[in-house]
Parts: structure tokens; C-alpha cells; sequence
């Protein structure tokens, strides 16, 4: 009986070890996968990638993925091939910030200050107490960049909007 009830207590220790491993793992994929998207196969032959993807980054591009990723840049970004890909199609094709005076336009999308900040890498980040369309950096923003539609979001206190437009668009 004693070795039963011993086999019993290690298959649970055994059992509680596993389990905990595997909740922080997926823990870990969760803020992952909310910063990039994992890619299957029929995703990847969705998306549409402009041409002017295989420059290099420019010094601003640069600098606003090492604002929003901190010291994970690298491990995240740049030391992958189809995130940092994926980055460039993102900066230089589907966020578009632009102005209008039509009050009807402005009525579309939620106000950016609703929109949470993407602060899982680097805490330090902050919203802007004014919008400065030079400094401003739309990879601080939990907008959604992945979906399959396209979003807009007002700048509180402008009549500057952003525009999401989805990778899947042909």
C-alpha cells in the first residue's frame, strides 16, 4: 500500500512540475503572439508585401522598433527574418497618418488615448501629452495591425487620423 501511495505523490509532484512549466510557456507565447502574429503557411501566401520591404531599415524605423521592443528587439525583430519583414510591410505600407477637415471622416474610429499602449517590453513607454507627427511612434499602441480589416483612430485634439490597412488586402 505505502508503494502505491508513494507512486501516487510522485505522479503528482510529476504531474504539478509539468504543469507549471506549461502554463508559463504559454504565458510567454500570449505577449508573443499579441506583439506578432505566428504565421502559418496559407497566411503567409495571403499577405502582400510591397517592394520597398527589401531596403534596409531607416534610422526612424529603427528607432521606433527599438522604443516599442527595449532590449528585445533583436531576439524579436531583427533576428528574424519574417517579424522583421513583417515590420517594414507595417511602417512603410499599412499605417498611414493623414488629415482632414471633413467633420464626417473625423466621426470614424475609436480616440487613440482609448487605444492601450503596447508596454510589454518596455515599461518606460509613455503617451504623448501632445501629438507630434515626427516623434510619433504607432508601435507603442496595442492598434490592431493583424486583423483581417481595416481600422481607423483619431488623434485626440487634431483632425489627424491613422489608418490600420490590413496585410491581407489585396
Amino acid at each position: 500500500m505505502k508503494k502505491n501511495t508513494y507512486k501516487c505523490f510522485l505522479f503528482l509532484v510529476v504531474l504539478m512540475t509539468f504543469s507549471s512549466y506549461a502554463q508559463k510557456q504559454i504565458e510567454n507565447q500570449v505577449i508573443v503572439s499579441q506583439s506578432i502574429p505566428s504565421l502559418d503557411q496559407d497566411m503567409i501566401t495571403l499577405i502582400k508585401y510591397g517592394d520597398n520591404i527589401n531596403a534596409p531599415l531607416t534610422s526612424k524605423e529603427k528607432a521606433q522598433i527599438d522604443e516599442a521592443y527595449g532590449d528585445k528587439a533583436d531576439e524579436y525583430i531583427y533576428s528574424n527574418d519574417q517579424n522583421l519583414k513583417l515590420m517594414k510591410q507595417l511602417l512603410r505600407n499599412r499605417i498611414k497618418i493623414s488629415q482632414t477637415d471633413n467633420p464626417n471622416f473625423l466621426k470614424k474610429g475609436k480616440f487613440l488615448s482609448e487605444v492601450p499602449l503596447f508596454d510589454f517590453f518596455n515599461k518606460t513607454i509613455k503617451r504623448e501629452a501632445v501629438f507630434n507627427l515626427e516623434t510619433f511612434n504607432p508601435l507603442c499602441y496595442r492598434l490592431d495591425f493583424f486583423s483581417k480589416g481595416n481600422y481607423f483612430y483619431r488623434i485626440d485634439n487634431t483632425n489627424y487620423y491613422i489608418e490600420i490597412t490590413s496585410q491581407y488586402r489585396q
